[in-house]
């Protein structure tokens, strides 16, 4: 019924991919060196998030050498944070950073350098994100053709969606009464379209992050969609520098490493026509690119390395290879491999609604004995609270969650300084009802004159009451989702994207905890993690991964008979639900001896509907690496 509704609507402007691949001679601009043939394309990214440094603006404009700009803004908490800000203000909704901060103090080196721009900072609301940057570009005197991708926000038609499939496991549910947005994760065949158009800035909606840098190789190139190894490798490219710093340094296992944090240089990645690429940074920055720092960037918020599933492309990347180049200032490193399989036939969607409300004390104590301190207060505070609820006739609190964060909570039973002279109280609390929470907020405070001494105030003052906007992610069919393609204010055209046609490749058949070499010599010696591997954590909704990679081949086998996922998921016992079995899936990816571990609900239900003090997992990685791993070789000589 949907498609129907969209065909009689928009028939006569919808175009297919056939129709483009027909006209790509004629509207492809090519890139293209003095001999006629087609060169490599350079991609630099100054955001990984929506609140990144604008500093990388400059540095890649004027060192980057570079044909195309990529910002990326958003995630699932930013498109939450979007939608409400929209909720209040019509004309909002977008990442105006990306206007104010971003564009309009460079809006001329960006003609001068002849750069085209490409971003999702539209959020929520792309056609007003656009608007403000025509503004920019003519309070500048300046012509450039600003492009916006529509079609993502699915809340207008939400009266036709009956029963959903989840992504969490196929199964079939209704979407919640409380509702609040519904967005589709576009793929690059919109922003290739409007660079064929000829813009020179493209602003999108949500669109998964590595499109914005798939999109400008797929015009520049001329891919199509059955090129699926090239297809699979620019999304690689795309992902590797999606979160800005986080490929150059930032966040690194060897953190101290890595020079000149205050000007730390934004990734460039320089990708020729076979699929093919260097990652590297602007001269004379700070910060580091290695073999390291890439392969952490691509276990990156991965799950399953043989099914990374992008609109455009079903990836694998098990077996990519990350090799250093040398002689490079600051670093840089080629990396190959990347294999592509035919997409599905829908895309991912993320909706969120309204589930109660949420606030947060954080408050520092300090003297002898601050945990138990810390840990007494919070409990009194809890308990105080309830007992004015059920004189109030309130319900409980819908969950609670108490750290005290100096005496290592977050690392559970494996904690080792249980009591300190320094803590820091962190209460938070959910409750469906607004009014139940403004009585904790107010219990808060008197815990400094009728509680423990030491308690030194309340960071933000009294805790505030907020909405909670909880994700939820299902799978939506692509020929029901129209996208439109606009062109300096004019709607150009609009196209329903179709699945995978009849004998394009399928995706190989995945792996996962595969059976180790039984013949390893063992030894006496023991090793934390941190010594043998390099580590990053993610987090997807309300999974995490964590992603090792050994810091030399002849360990990795020994990785994959110790580290396995029981052991895993028994070091990290204290992050899942009780009762939870099969937690933890692990996944290879042989290419640069790496193993990905799954943590299934790790994060008390992620971003904005956690209330835990790491809702993103952020620090996973980093406990893990403390694990000690016993009866190993002696690998002192492969480590120096």
């Amino acid at each position: 019924m949907y498609a129907c509704f969209l065909h009689r609507r928009h028939a006569l402007r919808c175009v297919t991919w056939s129709r483009w691949r027909s006209s790509l001679s004629a509207n492809t601009k090519r890139v293209t060196d003095d001999c006629g043939g087609t060169k490599s394309v350079r991609i630099g990214c100054a955001s990984g998030f929506w609140g990144d440094t604008t500093t990388s603006v400059p540095q890649l404009i004027h060192g980057g050498r570079l044909d195309f700009l990529v910002f990326d803004y958003l995630s699932e908490i930013t498109m939450s944070l979007l939608t409400a800000a929209k909720a209040k203000m019509p004309n909002l909704g977008y990442a105006p950073d990306f206007v104010q901060a971003a564009m309009a103090p460079f809006i001329h080196d960006i003609h001068r350098k002849g750069v085209r721009v490409v971003s999702n900072a539209g959020g929520v609301n792309p056609l007003a994100c656009a608007a403000a940057i025509q503004e920019v570009i003519k309070k500048a005197g300046l012509d450039l053709k600003v492009a916006v991708v529509t079609g993502d926000d699915l809340m207008p038609h939400r009266n036709i969606f009956g029963e959903v499939k989840l992504a969490a496991d196929s199964s079939k549910n209704v979407l919640p009464q409380t509702l609040h947005s519904m967005n589709a994760y576009l793929g690059a065949l919109p922003i290739r379209r409007c660079l064929d158009l000829g813009a020179d800035v493209v602003v999108t909606g949500r669109c998964v992050d590595s499109a914005l840098a798939l999109g400008p190789l797929m015009h520049s190139f001329g891919w199509g969609k059955c090129d699926l190894d090239l297809l699979a490798a620019g999304s690689l490219a795309g992902h590797l520098i999606e979160c800005g710093a986080q490929s150059t340094g930032g966040i690194f296992t060897d953190w101290h490493h890595v020079p000149d944090w205050d000007n730390i240089g934004f990734p460039v990645v320089e990708c020729s026509a076979d699929g093919s690429f260097i990652l590297s940074k602007p001269p004379k920055t700070g910060g580091l690119v290695s073999f390291g720092t890439a392969a952490e960037q691509l276990v990156y918020e991965l799950g399953d390395p043989q099914r990374y599933m992008l609109p455009d492309v079903v990836c694998d990347f098990s077996h990519v290879h990350i090799q250093e180049v040398s002689g490079v200032e600051g670093g840089a490193v080629r990396v190959s491999g990347a294999k592509g399989s035919a997409p599905s036939g829908d895309y991912k969607v993320c909706a969120t609604y309204m589930d109660g409300f949420r606030a947060t004390a954080v408050c520092p104590l300090a003297g002898p004995r601050a945990s138990e301190k810390a840990r007494r207060t919070g409990d009194s505070v809890i308990k105080r609270t309830r007992r004015m609820f059920k004189h109030l006739g309130m319900d409980d609190f819908t969950s609670i969650n108490i750290q005290v964060l100096g005496a290592e909570d977050t690392y559970g039973a494996n904690a080792c300084n249980k009591d300190a002279r320094e803590a820091v109280l962190w209460m938070a609390v959910h409750h469906k009802n607004k009014k139940a929470l403004e009585v904790f907020s107010r219990e808060v405070a008197p815990a400094g004159t009728g509680m423990a001494p030491g308690l030194c105030g309340i960071v933000g003052g009294r805790p505030r009451v907020s909405p909670v906007l909880k994700p939820l992610f299902f799978f939506h069919p692509k020929c029901q989702v129209k996208v439109d393609i606009h062109l300096d204010g004019q709607l150009m055209e609009s196209f329903l994207e179709t699945g995978p046609e009849a004998g394009e490749l399928e995706a190989p058949p995945t792996w996962t905890e595969d059976t180790p070499p039984t013949e390893l010599p063992a030894g006496s010696h023991c090793y934390r993690l941190e010594e043998l591997a390099f580590a990053r954590s993610g987090d997807k909704g309300d999974s995490a991964n964590i992603g090792v990679i050994a810091r030399h081949g002849l360990i990795f086998p020994y990785l994959k008979k110790h580290l396995t996922s029981f052991v895993v998921e028994e070091y990290l016992a204290h992050v899942f639900p009780p009762g939870l079995s099969g937690a933890v899936t692990r996944y290879t990816l042989p290419g640069i001896n790496a193993l990905n571990f799954v943590l299934k609900n790790s994060l008390g239900g992620g971003g904005v509907a956690s209330l835990r003090s790491d809702p993103q997992g952020k620090a996973f990685a980093q406990m893990l690496l403390d694990l000690k791993l016993s009866g190993l070789p002696d690998f002192k000589s492969l480590l120096c």
